[in-house]
Formats: C-alpha cells, sequence, structure tokens
C-alpha cells in the first residue's frame, strides 16, 4: 500500500477522534461544573464559557507554532505529541477537584493540541497533485463528522455512565490513536529542506497573499457560526423540549438548532442538513491554502489557518452568549447567518473570480502559444 494511503487512514481515525475530544464536552460542560460544587446559575454560566472558549483561545496562539515545529522537525513527531498530551489532559479531566483546576487543564489542552495541523500538513505534503484534494477531503470531513457526534456521544455517556466518564473515554480514544500513530504512520522527512524562517520571511514567500487571507476569513466566520450556539444550546433545548431529564442527551444530539423550530425533531433535521453543507466547507479551503503555498511552509500557513479557526470558534462562543443575553436565542442565528452571507459575497468576489481570472489567463496563453507555434506537440 503507498505510504500516503496508509497514513490518511491513521489520520481519519486521529482526526475523527479529536474532533469527537475537542466537542464532546460542550453539552456536559455546564453539568459538571455544577458537579464539582457551583450551583448558583450565573457563575455556572460565566464558568462555562470560561472553561470552553479559553482551550480554543489558546489554541489559537499554539498553533501557528506547532506549525513551525512541524516543519522543523516532522510531521509524526507533533502527531504523537498532540495525541499522547491530549489523553493524558483529557483524562485527568475527570479527576478534576474544583472547576479552578478543570479550566487550568482545559487551558492545557489547548497548549498541546495540533494533531490537527500536524495531520493535514502530513497529508498535503505526502500526498501527490491527482490525490490530494480526495485526501484532504477525506480528513477534513472525519474532524466534522467527529465534530459534529462529539455532543451527541458526549451527551449519552454522560447520562448513562456518569459524567466523569466522558473524559476517560475521550482520553482513552486518543491514546489509541497515538498508538496507531506509532505503528503505522510512516514519513519521510529532510530537515534540511525546511530552512528555518521567521514569521516575516514566511509571509514574504506566500505567494497569493490576498487569497490566502480571504480563506483564512472564511475558516474563521465559517467557525463562528458553527459554535455561535455553543453556550445557548442546552437553555435552548430547554425551552423546545419537556423532557427535562435528558436535556445532555437532546442537546447533545442537535447541537446546531436554528431558529425557527417548534420542536427538537426539526433541529435535528436541519442540524443533518447542516452537516451536509458544513462537510464541503473545510475541505475546499483547505486544498486551496494547500495549492497555493509552497511546500516548504505548508506546516506554518496550516498553523495559521487553524489558528483562525480556533478563534472562530472562541469569537462564536462569545457572541453567541451576548447575543443571547441582550437580544434572545433566536437571533443568535439571524446574526450568523447574516455573517455567513457576508462570506458568500466576499469568497464570490475573492477567490471565485480570482481562480477563473487566473484559469482564463492560464488558457489565453495556452492558446496564444498554438497560435505562434511555440508548443510542441509529441506524435506519440
Amino acid at each position: 500500500m503507498e505510504m500516503w494511503k496508509r497514513n490518511l487512514k491513521v489520520c481519519w481515525f486521529g482526526m475523527f477522534v479529536t474532533g469527537i475530544g475537542m466537542s464532546q464536552i460542550a453539552p456536559v460542560l455546564p453539568l459538571y461544573i455544577q458537579h464539582l460544587g457551583i450551583q448558583d446559575a450565573a457563575s455556572v454560566e460565566k464558568l462555562s464559557g470560561i472553561a470552553f472558549g479559553s482551550t480554543f483561545i489558546i489554541s489559537a496562539i499554539f498553533s501557528p507554532i506547532w506549525g513551525h515545529a512541524a516543519d522543523k522537525f516532522g510531521r509524526k513527531p507533533m502527531l504523537l505529541r498532540a495525541s499522547l498530551g491530549m489523553a493524558i489532559v483529557i483524562s485527568c479531566m475527570g479527576f478534576a477537584p474544583n472547576v479552578y483546576v478543570l479550566i487550568a487543564l482545559r487551558l492545557l489542552q489547548g497548549a498541546i493540541t495540533g494533531y490537527s495541523t500536524a495531520c493535514t500538513t502530513l497529508i498535503a505534503t505526502q500526498t501527490d497533485k491527482e490525490h490530494a484534494g480526495y485526501a484532504l477531503g477525506t480528513i477534513s470531513t472525519a474532524n466534522i463528522a467527529g465534530s459534529l457526534l462529539g455532543p451527541t456521544i458526549g451527551g449519552f455517556v454522560g447520562e448513562t455512565f456518569g459524567l466523569q466518564n466522558v473524559f476517560f473515554i475521550t482520553g482513552g480514544l486518543m491514546f489509541i490513536a497515538f498508538i496507531t500513530t506509532v505503528l503505522f504512520v510512516k514519513e519521510s522527512f529532510s530537515r534540511e529542506d525546511n530552512k528555518v524562517l521567521s514569521f516575516k520571511e514566511v509571509w514574504n514567500t506566500v505567494p497569493e497573499k490576498g487569497l490566502t487571507i480571504t480563506l483564512f476569513i472564511t475558516f474563521f466566520i465559517l467557525s463562528v457560526a458553527m459554535y455561535s450556539v455553543e453556550p445557548i444550546v442546552t437553555v435552548y433545548v430547554t425551552q423546545l423540549s419537556k423532557e427535562a431529564s435528558h436535556i445532555a442527551l437532546i442537546a447533545g444530539i442537535i447541537f446546531i438548532p436554528q431558529a425557527f423550530v417548534t420542536n427538537t425533531w426539526e433541529l435535528m433535521g436541519l442540524r443533518f442538513l447542516l452537516g451536509l453543507t458544513a462537510g464541503g466547507l473545510n475541505p475546499s479551503v483547505n486544498i486551496l491554502v494547500k495549492k497555493i503555498t509552497p511546500s516548504s511552509l505548508t506546516g506554518r500557513v496550516f498553523g495559521f489557518s487553524m489558528a483562525a479557526g480556533y478563534l472562530g470558534v472562541f469569537a462564536g462562543s462569545v457572541l453567541g452568549g451576548q447575543i443571547a443575553g441582550y437580544l434572545g436565542i433566536k437571533c443568535v442565528f439571524f446574526v450568523t447567518s447574516a455573517l455567513l452571507l457576508i462570506n458568500a459575497v466576499l469568497v464570490y468576489f475573492k477567490v471565485y473570480n480570482k481562480l477563473n481570472i487566473n484559469n482564463n489567463h492560464r488558457i489565453e496563453k495556452y492558446e496564444k502559444g498554438i497560435g505562434n507555434g511555440k508548443l510542441q506537440v509529441s506524435g506519440k
């Protein structure tokens, strides 16, 4: 089996598990904070926001750092570091004696993460152009699938087996990802081929700066839209469902509700449709980033891309809570929909049109070359 195919299978599993681990805590986090002794509703909401958002803001800071390390030392070491580190830290959350230790561990989780960045960089640099789109799309879909299923799994495990087991099971899955990476991931990496550059030197080397920034903005806004409902999903489900005893499970299943629903079943259907559409966006961003980025800079540029995504998660969770508090829960969906519409216009003019213009220029050069007799066609 070709090396990239074997690595793709391992990375698919790792990205899927990472998606679950980063998202399944959302519906049980307020309940776990109550379990740790915080009973005041206002305090639970504030501490839940801090505990959830802090991981992603720290991840945004460290993603470019781990991306740089991946280009300097190799991608497999970064996969091993992130998977083992997350296995240990997430498992320790199940033993947290109080909410402040939990928040500290969430901060540490954000600092040691980087599995997605290293995985994407590994596949992007080792896969030939013919299969790059398929490979990047596959691992992006794995991460999205894990992120969408994570809250469902977290809600079910928390309600059935206890809240602490959510962390133990996630830690166990990350440890399995670590073992499979040790055994099956192979990498051909030459440190001499990856010169250490400063941020300014890296940015000066990026050929399509405007397009790269637009892709970062797109990833940021998509993350804002996907996670703006995080702080208020349990509250919204409580308003719609009479099954108050199963709020954690139901919140985990629907996760991304919409503004005009009247019951939880409608939310589940809309969540499925959202998953279908979102499933095509992240791979598209990653494929374009890969195509316009020199291979020696792939890790660092993907690190900045992931940082934009993590900032979007943090901004979305904060934005959703503030909008819900001041304007009402349904307004969260109107605002995020407006952001996505604005981004669609931006992508049309800055990405779609630019790619079409570049493609037309290549065709014109090709046709001009034929007309001038400059192109030679083999007789074979």
